[in-house]
């Protein structure tokens, strides 16, 4: 096997490894629902495996279907969240099954494969790149569902650099084009191609997510019962839904806590606030006197070198993460503290891009010029229009191989369970 399938077959056992170790657990927690908004956690674990099926074996290889009479029970599309209890999903002993032998078939496949196979599908190993991030996506999800149901036992406090003080509060980014998306990134999804010239204002942002401190000082001022900082959807939201704070966060006396995988504990006023939707994001913001940035300005400043004049992998260049550079892959059940990371700082010198939080931009999901759909209309292009913002750098909960400055994530600007954050911007004048 060359080196780089022996590459894609450790990424495709860490993965399965994730997987699994998110549903050791009972089987009555991973077949309830714990939320109309998550899936009960096996139907996500063996929806990873139909997906591989579908792609790996079926449409790459042209095997014979293993349970076709499965599919819809695991089309994401077919199948609403909220009904999802209801379906004759697989139990948890028979989806361990399942999936182990969908995965031993993929590996042999694998083996079998042409990488230089001029088939897009193919092509560099373009379909195993898929069901890694779409695996490594739905873990981030288990741990989104792990995280409402309130129970104990998932709380990982691996060692994480110590924060900062000091430094400019805001970043100038200066005026003129970019590179925005990619050409070039081999495993890159399709809502993230063609790459496009954007020339941008010049327009200030935020060197750090914006952080508990600052956000609770938000809450003290009032800006959760001030109408002047929210549009009329936001303010529509927030009478009622109630929420006086970020989702997990209550007050007992003159102290913020917060719930994390059923400990409750202070909150850390120096990490990046996390469980907060767009909404409260944007609030915030017209609050400080600023906005949330584009996803154009958030990727300038997060992956364009301008002395080289090209995009960058990660904002600190191309090399892989590592954990002096970014908090990724669930090292950590929690955000870094704020300044944790220098080394990982853009060419603009803008820091904690990638990991900790993902981050609200001001833009709804959009296909970028000239795009095209790949390999299937419902990765992306369904979603496309005025009802999903778009979110950017990844969360302590994401893994690297899903995680790159063109990366582009979408929800509902109401969503909160997911591990969001942001930081804001200003224009010139």
């Amino acid at each position: 096997m060359t080196d780089v399938k022996e590459r894609i077959a450790a990424q495709l056992i860490a993965v399965r490894d994730r997987s699994l170790t998110y549903t050791e657990a009972d089987d009555d927690l991973l077949v309830r629902q714990h939320s109309p908004l998550m899936s009960p956690l096996v139907w996500d674990l063996a929806h990873v495996g139909n997906y591989e099926e579908l792609w790996v074996l079926r449409a790459a290889a042209g095997i014979t279907p293993l349970r076709p009479e499965i599919d819809d029970i695991y089309d994401a599309f077919k199948t609403p969240r909220k009904d999802r209890p209801s379906l004759p999903f697989l139990r948890p002993a028979e989806a361990r099954r399942y999936i182990e032998g969908v995965r031993g078939r993929v590996l042999d496949v694998l083996d079998a494969i042409d990488l230089d196979d001029p088939r897009p599908l193919n092509r560099d190993g373009f379909v195993f790149g898929l069901v890694i991030q779409h695996e490594h996506q739905h873990d981030e999800t288990m741990l989104a569902t792990l995280q409402l149901s309130g129970q104990p036992g998932l709380v990982r406090d691996g060692e994480l650099p110590r924060g900062r003080s000091g430094g400019p509060e805001e970043v100038h980014i200066p005026a003129g084009p970019f590179l925005m998306g990619t050409d070039t990134l081999p495993w890159a999804y399709d809502n993230e191609r063609p790459a496009t010239w954007v020339d941008l204002p010049g327009y200030w942002i935020d060197r750090l997510p914006v952080g508990n401190r600052a956000y609770a000082d938000f809450i003290e001022d009032g800006g959760y019962d001030d109408p002047r900082w929210w549009t009329p959807e936001g303010w529509h939201w927030r009478q009622t839904s109630g929420a006086t704070a970020p989702l997990f966060w209550t007050r007992d006396g003159g102290t913020w806590y917060r719930n994390r995988f059923g400990r409750v504990e202070p909150v850390p006023m120096d990490e990046p606030v996390q469980h907060v939707c767009w909404y409260e994001a944007d609030a915030y913001a017209r609050w400080a006197g600023k906005r949330l940035p584009t996803e154009a300005e958030w990727e300038k400043a997060c992956g364009w070198d301008p002395e080289q004049r090209r995009s960058r992998r990660y904002p600190w260049g191309d090399s892989d993460p590592t954990p002096a550079l970014a908090n990724l892959g669930h090292r950590a059940s929690h955000p870094a503290p704020l300044g944790a990371y220098p080394a990982g700082a853009s060419a603009y010198g803008v820091e904690q891009m990638v990991g900790d939080v993902w981050e609200w931009t001001d833009t709804w999901f959009h296909g970028y010029p000239g795009f095209r759909s790949f390999p299937y209309k419902e990765y992306s292009e369904v979603f496309f229009g005025e009802e999903y913002r778009v979110l950017r750098g990844g969360s302590w909960a994401a893994d690297p191989a899903a995680v790159r400055t063109t990366f582009r994530n979408w929800d509902y600007p109401i969503r909160r369970q997911i591990f969001t954050g942001f930081r804001c911007a200003r224009s010139e004048s």
